[in-house]
């Protein structure tokens, strides 16, 4: 199941992540910056990914509240299309800090990798 959602996601990165946005400041002011500095710029982006994915996910008709991280991973890859401008702000962000190609392995890496746990956590946090 996992296999299908990231082609899926991957797919859905393709098609509807065209758009780019504009780098605010030239690529050697992002190289000057500290690990700790970058991973403080990018945070507030993966909280808004985060939040998009989360509202989505929970108001999509199939969420419940007892459904399981392994479970949640389709209703995620579906509400990628929806949040894509954050998305897209995201992995951006991480290419102009990190470097070409890197946004994209960090949202379909370590970012995926704990989506579907943090998605379930906050809905229920957020929607008791």
């Amino acid at each position: 199941m996992i296999v299908k959602s990231l082609l899926g996601l991957s797919l859905v990165l393709n098609v509807s992540l065209e758009v780019q946005t504009p780098m605010p400041a030239s690529p050697a002011a992002w190289s000057q910056l500290s690990v700790r500095q970058k991973e403080a710029a990018l945070l507030p982006l993966v909280l808004r990914v985060t939040d998009c994915i989360v509202r989505k996910v929970s108001a999509d008709r199939r969420y419940s509240s007892d459904i399981r991280p392994s479970d949640v991973n389709d209703l995620i890859v579906d509400s990628i299309s929806a949040c894509a401008r954050p998305v897209r702000a995201m992995i951006d962000a991480h290419n102009r800090m990190y470097g070409d190609g890197t946004g994209e392995a960090f949202l379909l890496g370590p970012y995926l990798d704990v989506l579907p746990a943090a998605v379930v956590k906050q809905v229920k946090v957020k929607f008791k």
